[in-house]
């Protein structure tokens, strides 16, 4: 005979739905107490699914197809990235440099900016505008390309050439961006120097948002000098900026290619200045090899996802 249920039973058993019903119903306050803000946030959230989230998803389930543009696309399985991996010999020199590249770009650029954020903020609002374009310039120059071209050129003209040979510290020119050892340490000069850019303008505005009343409060309970202020007040205010200014800086260091083929040329001399940006180029853009080409930018996008989540745990700890 089948035990009954008794009434001491029932409420273990239907807790979990009750559970998740309050939950459902308080969520949906919630959403309608913020419709509003839902209402203006849907265009930029459907433009973000449409022109970012959906193409990132196609492009990982291209990456397992073999696609030429002319053929519908077949599934070839993990060739792709057993090809990438294993028989790719400049996909690795490309790992390497976008490695190295990412490793001294994106947290002396990070550190850059904040520093030079910081020292600018303590400026006049006059004098702080103008010290903010002029750093904020080179990121935003067309011609800023041909002016480091100018200076490392090959020749008897070049800047860093002529003064060389004027102070006698060479006797011939040197071909600076032919040369396999000049060729990366000069594209990372020239991103250092490009690196003052959004993250830059982000540091400034969050250093205008803190409230001057949590120095005040700082100083009542022991903070003495301006490094406890900048390490216990300034820091933990700017936590939303300091993680955007890491995403965007961490972005830029892995995604380099425009710097690596204006200067070193595509490709650059025995793959000095090869990076993962113009490997997918070379392979997407040029041998019109999209599956294999989306295999790279889904690498590419794993090694990003997975940076930038180990900053964003370092970030949380800033104050502590």
């Amino acid at each position: 005979m089948r035990p009954s249920i008794t009434a001491e039973a029932k409420p273990s058993g239907f807790k979990p739905s009750r559970r998740l019903r309050a939950r459902w119903s308080l969520k949906w306050r919630e959403i309608k107490a913020n419709k509003h803000s839902y209402v203006l946030l849907a265009p930029y959230m459907l433009l973000f699914a449409l022109f970012t989230v959906v193409p990132v998803c196609i492009s990982i389930l291209i990456s397992f197809t073999y696609f030429n543009m002319l053929e519908f696309p077949r599934f070839i399985g993990w060739q792709n990235y057993t090809r990438l991996f294993l028989e790719d010999d400049i996909f690795l020199i490309a790992v390497k440099n976008t490695l190295l590249f990412a490793l001294i770009t994106g947290p002396v650029s990070y550190i850059a900016c904040f520093v030079f954020a910081w020292l600018i903020n303590e400026l006049s609002p006059k004098w702080r505008a103008f010290m903010t374009l002029i750093f904020y310039a080179p990121s935003i120059s067309g011609n800023v390309y041909f002016i480091w071209l100018m200076i490392f050129s090959g020749d008897r003209y070049g800047i860093a050439n002529g003064l060389l040979i004027k102070w006698g510290i060479i006797l011939e020119p040197i071909l600076w961006l032919k040369t396999e050892a000049y060729v990366m340490p000069i594209v990372i000069l020239v991103q250092l120097w490009l690196s003052l850019g959004t993250g830059f303008l982000a540091f400034i505005a969050g250093l205008q948002t803190v409230d001057k009343t949590l120095y005040e409060a700082g100083a009542v309970d022991g903070i003495r000098n301006r490094w406890q202020e900048l390490w216990f007040i300034t820091l933990p205010s700017m936590r939303p900026q300091l993680m955007f200014g890491a995403v965007i800086q961490l972005t830029t260091s892995f995604a380099v290619a425009d710097v690596s083929i204006a200067l070193a040329g595509y490709p650059s001399v025995n793959y000095a200045a090869e990076t993962i940006v113009t490997h997918l180029l070379d392979f997407g853009t040029t041998r019109f090899e999209m599956g294999y080409a989306s295999a790279i930018a889904t690498v590419l996008f794993m090694m990003m996802v997975g940076t930038n989540l180990i900053v964003q745990k370092l970030l949380r700890k800033v104050g502590e």
